[in-house]
């Protein structure tokens, strides 16, 4: 496995005469957590994956908040900054903040939004005139909050840029920072799902909806998350009248809904979670800085 620059130069401690050469044991630890959560991009697009790995950054971040704790930790951070060093952190800090708080948003207003659709499922049937009106206001407002997704991750890949040649204890700060940012990408693209294509939509949503519970059945990984399942039965369904054929039933949409609504508990307390370390660790920082 590929070691981080934290790694490289965790050396930083022995800059000053009064410590030891010998990095601090946080600091191995930190660089191993960077490290599976590198690996661990290119893994499966599940709501189970992305909990894992949320899970990742709140260890991360617990050992980030224990190492910004011990007083040389704060000397080296106080010491080596400049103000543009402080700027990019504290910037960065804030855009951590930012992506954390769109994706709470996208998961809250998804999960209302699936609520609203069982309720109105127990109440009425699949084809009912009531269903379907709610069924195009909880697309309509996905469609919305995509938009506010694309462009979230839109800022962040113009906005994101780590400079190597910066000091080690900010080295190793703006490394979490990329690596974090790089989960929450992942975990918007997630939420946003596929993006519909409008002349082919509805017969290829219900091949792909057809292939992923069909490998579900099997026990392997499906192609399409549990957002983009919602989405394509929902479209099916109000659409039913144009596809005699379909055997989209409301039942089918209760069973998406349900997983998605189960999906998005775990990954907003997961969420919640990071945000909140997130915010200590920039408290943190803010009072090492203002020494």
């Amino acid at each position: 496995m590929a070691s981080s620059s934290l790694n490289q130069k965790s050396n930083f401690h022995a800059r000053s005469n009064s410590l030891p050469s010998r990095p601090h044991p946080l600091i191995p630890q930190i660089d191993e957590h960077l490290c599976r959560l590198k690996s661990n991009q290119a893994a499966s697009s599940s709501s189970s994956s992305f909990g894992q790995k949320l899970s990742g950054l709140r260890d991360l971040y617990g050992l980030v908040h224990s190492l910004l704790q011990l007083p040389l930790t704060q000397n080296s951070l106080a010491q080596q900054c400049n103000d543009k060093q402080v700027n990019e952190l504290l910037n960065g800090s804030v855009r951590l903040l930012d992506v954390c708080g769109v994706a709470k948003d996208a998961l809250l207003q998804a999960k209302e939004g699936t609520q609203e659709l069982q309720s109105s499922l127990r109440r009425r049937r699949g084809n009912d005139a009531g269903f379907t009106k709610e069924a195009k206001e909880y697309l309509a407002s996905r469609k919305k909050a995509n938009k506010l997704i694309n462009k979230s991750l839109r800022d962040l890949k113009s906005k994101c840029s780590l400079d190597n040649d910066v000091e080690a204890t900010f080295s190793f700060l703006r490394e979490v920072e990329g690596v974090t940012l790089t989960v929450f990408e992942s975990l918007l693209t997630y939420i946003s799902g596929t993006k519909m294509q409008p002349k082919s939509t509805n017969w290829s949503l219900v091949s792909k909806l057809m292939h992923s519970k069909r490998v579900t059945c099997e026990g392997e990984a499906t192609e399409a998350n549990e957002f983009e399942r919602v989405d394509a039965v929902l479209s099916i369904l109000i659409g039913h009248k144009t596809r005699k054929s379909s055997n989209m039933s409301s039942e089918d949409a209760q069973i998406e809904l349900q997983k998605l609504e189960s999906s998005i508990q775990d990954l907003e307390d997961g969420v919640e979670c990071v945000l909140r370390l997130l915010i200590k660790t920039r408290v943190s920082v803010l009072n090492i800085l203002s020494h």
